[in-house]
């Protein structure tokens, strides 16, 4: 395969077909075969963030996802956070998120700090 620039949909579809059939030889990644493919999936990485583009997650349902593989409600932040109110005003995104929940919930949840601020 010829590596170059992906430029249409056709050539994209061309290159996922030769990587598949690479990944069938089961090619060393250290032999020269190796390198083309690896040239070639940063090829396909390269059209696939210019026409597939994965939007950024929600930093609000982002939390409370977070949340919910913690099994934590909105009450486990009442006095960390404010009240009761305030909490599912944030969590309703009816109040904004301030840096300082940002900061809590990025420490307290591992929610990415890219996502909180986007």
């Amino acid at each position: 395969m010829k590596l170059k620039l992906i430029k249409t949909k056709k050539e994209y579809e061309n290159f996922l077909q030769w990587v598949d059939e690479q990944f069938e030889k089961k090619i060393k990644s250290t032999s020269p075969e190796g390198e083309q493919l690896h040239i070639a999936l940063l090829l396909i990485k390269q059209y696939e963030d210019a026409h597939y583009p994965i939007p950024k997650p929600d930093p609000i349902e982002a939390v409370k996802l977070k949340m919910k593989e913690r099994g934590m409600k909105n009450k486990d932040w009442v006095g960390r956070v404010g009240s009761k109110g305030y909490v599912s005003a944030i969590l309703n995104k009816q109040k904004p998120l301030t840096l300082e929940l940002a900061k809590l919930f990025h420490r307290e949840l591992g929610v990415p700090a890219e996502v909180l601020l986007s």
